[in-house]
């Protein structure tokens, strides 16, 4: 009796999905002022017949069945001797999932952006699968938006997406073969089984069986110890990346849970123009596209700065990390460790346009070439600890040193050219939404699809008040670029 209830102890736990220690740390990540989720706001034109939210339940509801992570939950190893697993939910609840808001008119941007910045700072229910989708009515024109939020650790890449990816397709209309699957939740695994399971991963990994089964409080204390001290070497990897101390800057500060959000669209042509222009000499053929964002981004810096009444000396930077793809052309290998962080000081004190520039297009070459940009896997190491009582102390620790490594995350997440669709309504735009680190005031969201570059700019409500002057800043920074003249 005893080898058979073994047994299907063994099988009942090992059908559980642990979190990795990365997807892990983005739940310890979280506190009152950071949460740790991403968005997007998609901007729709619907069609003659028009857009309701039963429609957007059931385009959803028939293509989640795909993907089992957006019915599951979050469930906790009784003292937190393991990692959580993900478990299905019994009780899910699409109607919980996706909400319906409305605009008051006229229905302006600034309406939506409004409500965008008090929406995406709500932490997402723990209890609940890690999502949630706003249908938000009233935009001027008769447009309509779906406001996505979906946690970190839910989005893997291969066992999820983030939700928007569910909702928006590249063929017109609700697509036939997302019928409603019938869907029977598997039974969660007791407590006792949580930490049979755990036991046995930690026998499978023979490294981690030290700590998970110590106790006491000196045994404690010595695995904190090797953390901190494993902790210090990832950070000093990335660390001498950057070289010095990010320069003092206004983009970091304390913050608090609210936030202010702008959106802004630009047109990819203007950039494409621009590489044209001053993509010249030896290298010319090195600077891309990514480069004219940041560049247009430098010299949205310098005149907010300027406008601010920021000292602004020939020297002046604003040190970003910049998420850069080296996938190329094969996308089929982009969820893997196929992503390199590159910080790169943004020449704001440069008045020339063009040279800011070059010298952005230099420095990106010059860490991707030089092997000074950093690993995937090493970002996840950062705050990749086990057991998972130190991963509050390893992501603390990492973003308490963020503030001093740079001053700004920008991410640039080139998208498809051609329409995408939710049912038969047209997406026209659509702006990322990147959570702020402890200490950054300021993150910067960039997607170009069908034809335009879109930024979304989230930022701390107290620290950047005038975030939206940042957002004309920028606008007229790529002005600058394309005309050729030079401030």
């Amino acid at each position: 009796m005893a080898t058979i209830l073994g047994k299907a102890v063994w099988q009942s736990v090992t059908m559980s999905d642990r979190l990795t220690s990365l997807d892990a740390s983005f739940l310890y990540l979280e506190e009152s002022t950071t949460s740790m989720h991403v968005g997007s706001v998609m901007v729709f034109q619907p069609p003659r017949e028009g857009f309701d939210y039963d429609q957007l339940v059931r385009i959803i509801e028939g293509r989640i069945g795909a993907i089992p992570r957006f019915r599951q939950k979050v469930l906790d190893v009784p003292g937190r001797i393991a990692n959580p697993v993900w478990v299905d939910d019994e009780a899910f609840d699409l109607g919980y999932h996706v909400r319906r808001a409305g605009l008051p008119r006229p229905g302006s941007d600034r309406q939506l952006q409004d409500f965008v910045a008090r929406v995406q700072p709500r932490k997402l229910d723990r209890t609940r699968p890690l999502w949630e989708v706003y249908l938000v009515e009233g935009l001027h024109d008769g447009r309509f938006a779906i406001v996505t939020k979906t946690h970190h650790a839910l989005i893997d890449g291969v066992n999820a997406l983030d939700i928007a990816h569910v909702i928006v397709d590249a063929v017109k209309g609700e697509d036939e073969d997302d019928l409603v699957a019938p869907w029977e939740p598997s039974r969660p695994p007791s407590s006792v089984e949580l930490v049979t399971g755990a036991v046995i991963d930690a026998v499978r990994r023979p490294t981690q069986v030290v700590d998970l089964v110590r106790g006491g409080l000196n045994d404690a204390l010595n695995v904190g110890m090797r953390a901190v001290e494993s902790a210090g070497q990832v950070l000093s990897t990335v660390a001498r990346t950057a070289a010095r101390p990010a320069p003092d800057s206004p983009l970091n500060a304390e913050i608090g849970s609210a936030r202010r959000w702008v959106m802004i669209a630009t047109d990819l042509e203007d950039y494409r123009l621009v590489r044209k222009r001053l993509a010249r000499g030896a290298y010319a053929e090195d600077v891309t596209i990514n480069d004219v964002v940041l560049a247009t981004i430098a010299g949205g810096f310098r005149a907010w700065l300027l406008g601010r009444g920021e000292a602004v000396s020939p020297h002046t930077s604003v040190r970003a990390m910049v998420p850069v793809s080296i996938y190329g052309d094969d996308p089929a290998g982009m969820y893997a460790n196929q992503v390199m962080a590159c910080v790169v000081n943004l020449p704001v004190g440069e008045p020339g346009a063009s040279m800011r520039l070059h010298q952005i297009a230099f420095a990106m070459r010059q860490q991707m070439e030089g092997g000074q940009a950093v690993g995937a896997t090493s970002l996840a190491n950062l705050a990749g600890f086990a057991p998972p009582t130190l991963h509050a102390l390893g992501a603390r620790l990492g973003s308490a040193m963020s503030r001093r490594l740079y001053n700004v995350m920008i991410t640039n997440v080139p998208g498809p050219q051609t329409p995408l669709y939710a049912g038969d309504a047209e997406m026209l735009s659509t702006y990322p939404v990147t959570p702020l680190a402890k200490g950054q005031a300021l993150s910067i969201g960039i997607t170009s699809y069908n034809g335009g570059v879109y930024f979304g700019l989230n930022a701390d409500r107290d620290a950047m008040p005038d975030v939206d002057v940042l957002g004309q800043s920028i606008v007229e920074s790529l002005a600058e670029l394309t005309s050729g003249r030079e401030s």
